[in-house]
């Protein structure tokens, strides 16, 4: 019970310190901010794995690291996270050294995404499916569908 306690109250210290540029510059700083993240996204807590996840994808140094941010943000996609889900479905349509493009994966987080409330995956299934792509068939419909989905976040 302590030991969480702690991780919460590390977690939200690092978040706050997160937004100080001069201090993620500096190494050991950088090293301990990156340990509180890792500590609560370990714990299962989704919004530490889906912000952890961006940052190792984006940040992070090397193969091992982006492969560990793609994990976390597919949990934190799978328990309802919507911007977690939203990267994913980019991941998927652009594909990278690892993977393949993938529009249907892309069309799967979309669609978690935009049903959480996120209005880029939205707009984003209803171009797809305007124009179509490899492996799915443009349709209509489900572009009409997304595009009248409401523009808020959640």
């Amino acid at each position: 019970m302590f030991g969480a306690l702690r991780a919460r109250l590390g977690y939200l210290v690092a978040r706050r310190l997160f937004h100080w540029a001069w201090l993620v510059k500096q190494p050991p700083a950088w090293r301990w901010l990156e340990g509180q993240f890792a500590r609560m996204a370990n714990l299962g807590n989704t919004q530490a794995q889906s912000f952890y996840g961006h940052i190792l994808l984006f940040r992070g140094q090397g193969l091992g690291a982006r492969n560990e941010g793609r994990r976390l943000l597919s949990l934190a996609a799978q328990s309802g996270d919507a911007k977690a889900a939203y990267q994913l479905g980019v991941l998927s349509l652009t594909g990278d050294t690892q993977h393949s493009a993938d529009a249907q994966q892309a069309i799967d987080w979309w669609t978690l995404a935009a049903n959480a409330g996120h209005p880029a995956a939205a707009h984003r299934l209803a171009e797809l499916y305007r124009a179509g792509a490899p492996g799915v068939a443009a349709n209509a419909a489900l572009a009409e569908h997304f595009a009248a989905l409401p523009s808020h976040s959640g």
